[in-house]
């Protein structure tokens, strides 16, 4: 293939000359750098949004040349050619991830810049983190950028807007273009802020939980995830497969939050007073179930489905009650009508429901 022709002096010739040989080099790097990132990323739980890399073109790479070429005495002073940008959710996991990509390769710290230091008060530009790095028994250095979604954001627009154009932005444009850039570093600011205070939440929370103190704790999905942990169900469920000697198939009870909260339930204090006042007539829907049955196994879902049965049918919610319930856990079916009709009807033989106490969860 007949080599390009560019208005290149032979020192910078030269330089491109090495870029075609040594092409295969920088694609190994793309085949490998990437994908070593994304897996230690994995392996220490942090989440990004996305890993690019690119290698620089020739025509891109002789553009350069031909504005500095003498700036570079070699090949491996173009730190460029091979690059990688790194976008995270939140600004402060741009420096967990400077952090693996430092244990991870030699840094050049000389030509390494943070643009978040040098950023000006009165310009809202983008703000990125750029290492120059090298690979073990690699001879070429290559370029690490980290940024958030939003400063990624910024760059794009601008770059678009205020250079791809080739016409010189007008300052009253520019001035809107800064405001904006500005209502973006607040975003990223406060999406940051507000992580890290549903974070504190919801070590408040696990505190609380396993400190007993259940009444002060409201139920959400956090309160609700944490009060699962310590198997509050457990020993109803025990207590049902044994009538059987059945073994009990853990299942997700996740879906029991929206029932809970349909019941009117607003703290995890609610669900032990459930748990408390209704844990026998429970016991005996799941007998009258089960007993005359060969059934060795059974859900965990069974302790606290009857718990919630047992507090409708005390309650007077009756079959409307108990199929308000199968429609949460189940789904919305014609077949829930039926089924919470004879639910309620074989519950009228047991002797929870003659009981003078009307139990409260509440």
């Amino acid at each position: 293939m007949e080599k390009k022709k560019y208005s290149l002096d032979a020192h910078s010739e030269q330089i491109l000359e090495d870029y075609r040989k040594n092409l295969p080099v920088f694609q190994k790097l793309q085949a490998k750098v990437p994908d070593e990132l994304r897996r230690v990323f994995a392996d220490a739980d942090i989440v990004v949004a996305s890993v690019e890399s690119r290698i620089k073109t020739e025509d891109s790479l002789a553009g350069k040349l031909e504005r500095k070429g003498m700036k570079y005495h070699s090949l491996s002073d173009v730190t460029d050619i091979f690059g990688v940008r790194i976008i995270t959710f939140y600004t402060d996991d741009v420096d967990k991830v400077a952090s693996v990509v430092e244990r991870m390769y030699d840094i050049d710290w000389e030509n390494s810049v943070d643009k978040r230091k040098i950023h000006q008060i009165d310009s809202f530009g983008y703000l990125s983190l750029h290492y120059i790095c090298r690979r073990k028994r690699c001879p070429f250095r290559f370029e690490i950028q980290m940024r958030t979604v939003l400063q990624h954001a910024w760059a794009n627009m601008y770059h678009d807007i205020g250079y791809k154009s080739g016409v010189e932005v007008p300052k009253e444009y520019l001035r809107n273009l800064n405001r904006l850039a500005g209502m973006l570093e607040l975003a990223d600011e406060q999406f940051s802020r507000i992580r890290t205070e549903i974070n504190d939440y919801r070590r408040q929370v696990r505190s609380l939980v396993a400190s007993g103190n259940l009444e002060e704790v409201p139920l959400d999905g956090d309160s609700f995830r944490s009060f699962l942990d310590l198997d509050p169900f457990g020993a109803l469920n025990r207590r049902i497969a044994a009538v059987n000697q059945a073994e009990i198939q853990e299942v997700s009870l996740v879906r029991f939050l929206q029932l809970f909260k349909g019941m009117g339930f607003t703290t995890l204090g609610d669900i032990v007073n459930l748990i408390r006042n209704y844990s026998d007539a429970a016991y005996q829907i799941s007998c009258y179930q089960i007993s005359l049955t060969d059934l060795d196994i059974v859900s965990s879902w069974v302790g606290p489905q009857n718990l919630c049965i047992a507090y409708m049918l005390q309650n007077g919610s009756g079959k409307a009650g108990i199929r308000f319930m199968l429609d949460i856990l189940n789904g919305k079916s014609d077949s829930n009508e039926a089924m919470a009709a004879y639910l309620a009807s074989l519950a009228e033989s047991l002797s929870f429901m003659h009981s003078d106490r009307k139990g409260s969860s509440k």
